[in-house]
């Protein structure tokens, strides 16, 4: 069996920062809606800034989180490469609506291809989530079980209401904090 090293101080910083920034961003998305509508301001655009560092952050990660992942056999590499470049498409396509919600004129010119605005989501949360779980499955004391499971709690929240985004936040830091252990406890276990 191969020996993948524990998380890197990147990924480690990716799992604690990421789920702050939607925290943040989610808080002032309320902020923003308290008028009664969501539209360009203050709050707006500073969320919308968190927003666009944490899928920046999120592609970082997929990318971390495909070194982690034990590398024995040919099947184990093919699907670790399938997750990571689906993940990594889905944070693209996040990145590329933020931007344009950010520029209105970039919007306008170059938006989303319509097979890209649920293909891409999916794809972000299919390989997020198969990477999260190959993990589980060959490195256990790394990331325990519910890791994965608090992670699609994540998805779930914001796909029932956007409202919900700073709980779903919340339910992304707990399944990603294993993961940010200092790298001392993560070989102790």
């Amino acid at each position: 069996m191969t020996s993948t090293p524990p998380a890197t101080r990147l990924s480690r910083l990716c799992c604690a920062l990421v789920p702050l920034l939607l925290l943040s961003y989610g808080v002032l998305r309320l902020i923003d809606g308290m008028d009664g509508h969501h539209g360009p301001g203050p709050a707006w655009n500073a969320g919308h800034l968190c927003f666009l560092a944490a899928f920046l952050l999120l592609g970082v990660l997929v990318r971390e989180l495909h070194a982690l992942v034990p590398a024995s056999t040919a099947r184990m590499r093919a699907a670790a490469g399938a997750a990571t470049a689906a993940g990594l498409l889905g944070a693209a396509c996040f990145v590329w609506v933020i931007l344009g919600d950010l520029s209105p004129a970039l919007s306008d010119a170059a938006p989303l291809p319509a097979p890209l605005e649920l293909a891409g989501p999916l794809a972000f949360q299919l390989g997020l989530l198969t990477l999260l779980i190959m993990l589980v499955t060959t490195r256990p004391r790394q990331l325990p079980a519910r890791s994965p499971a608090l992670v699609f709690l994540f998805f779930l929240l914001i796909t029932v209401n956007l409202d919900l985004i700073p709980l779903a936040a919340l339910a992304l830091l707990a399944g990603l904090i294993p993961l940010a252990r200092p790298l001392a406890l993560q070989r102790a276990r």
